[in-house]
């Protein structure tokens, strides 16, 4: 049976060679940079997305030190675009910990994040590889449109289905996206290959976003490691949300709004929204939902040759599905 631990496993002395990078990247002469990057590395992390690319990387052949320096990139852009999250969320903690900008300020922070960005483009722009180029620029950019697209609808309820999914692709899925995708481009593949790779990361990014939704509603500070329903206290609207206001009565609807008005449970307790929640069985709908792109995904994978770490690939979307955290 494959496990997680297993899956890391495989990958074990890769992983380490990409901390290595990661950790020779965020030497700066400049002190905060330094501080804030190994602050940044010392969190934890589960490294999904290095972990992802290296997979892919395997399924298609050697793992060369390109393939250890774009896992290093896409970790450094995931950090970098964190690092810009808190700031424009005010957010004081982050996995369990202090966040960046409450520990440095934003004005400090968000100069690091922007060093971080450049950084992997400098990191990636030494392959001399102008997709693989293309494709982190891409990639950064869909993010900051997710950004600034879900600023603009920051605090109203009255926004649909497409628009939530256009904004998780954006800020979620891209990067999965190019996870799957670089590999293929650093190993010479053609278009039709690196693209339909690209298509499955896109699709678990797309599942794993969505629990990360139910999870901000059905898990504890705890193990998040933020307070629960931190989300629609920031005043977004997520797709649990938007099911839970399909069908609600008018007065339910004003709770909701309240809570998105005030970026507080103070005229309403998180307990009488999470009640809504359960209600209209928002989490339910919500975890339909992301299954259908797991099954996309691993649908998609068939398409390769069998290996062990295609099989490993196949497993993923099933334990992104599941996961409590």
């Amino acid at each position: 049976m494959i496990t997680p631990h297993k899956i890391y496993e495989l990958i074990a002395p890769e992983l380490v060679q990409v901390e290595e990078e990661l950790r020779g990247y965020t030497h700066s002469g400049i002190g905060p940079i330094s501080e804030i990057g190994d602050y940044l590395l010392n969190a934890g992390g589960k490294r999904i997305r290095p972990a992802l690319l290296l997979l892919t990387a395997k399924m298609l052949g050697p793992v060369t030190p390109t393939v250890i320096r774009l896992a290093a990139v896409v970790e450094f852009i995931h950090n970098a675009t964190l690092v810009h999250d808190d700031i424009i969320d005010a957010a004081d903690t982050r996995r369990g910990r202090p966040s960046t900008n409450s520990r440095w300020g934003n004005s400090m922070t968000v100069l690091a994040g922007d060093w971080l960005y450049m950084q992997s483009f400098a990191v990636a722009l030494r392959e001399k590889n102008l997709d693989v180029l293309h494709t982190l620029i891409e990639i950064t950019q869909k993010m900051v449109e997710g950004e600034l697209l879900q600023l603009t609808l920051l605090g109203k309820s009255k926004v649909t289905q497409e628009q939530i999914l256009d904004i998780v692709e954006r800020k979620t899925a891209y990067l999965f996206s190019g996870c799957m995708k670089l590999p293929a481009l650093a190993a010479g593949l053609n278009h039709g290959a690196s693209e339909r790779l690209g298509n499955v990361g896109k699709c678990l990014g797309m599942a794993f976003q969505l629990v990360d939704d139910i999870l901000d509603l059905s898990s504890s500070k705890e193990i998040l490691g933020k307070p629960v329903a931190s989300d629609l206290k920031e005043g977004k609207m997520t797709l649990p949300m938007y099911f839970a206001m399909q069908d609600s009565q008018p007065e339910e609807v004003t709770k909701i709004e309240a809570v998105l008005d005030e970026r507080d449970f103070r005229s309403v307790a998180a307990q009488e929204i999470l009640a809504l929640v359960e209600k209209r069985d928002a989490l339910n709908r919500t975890r339909n939902v992301a299954e259908e792109y797991a099954r996309r995904a691993i649908g998609a994978l068939q398409e390769f040759p069998h290996s062990i770490y295609r099989d490993v690939l196949v497993s993923i979307p099933e334990f992104v599905i599941n996961r409590t955290a």
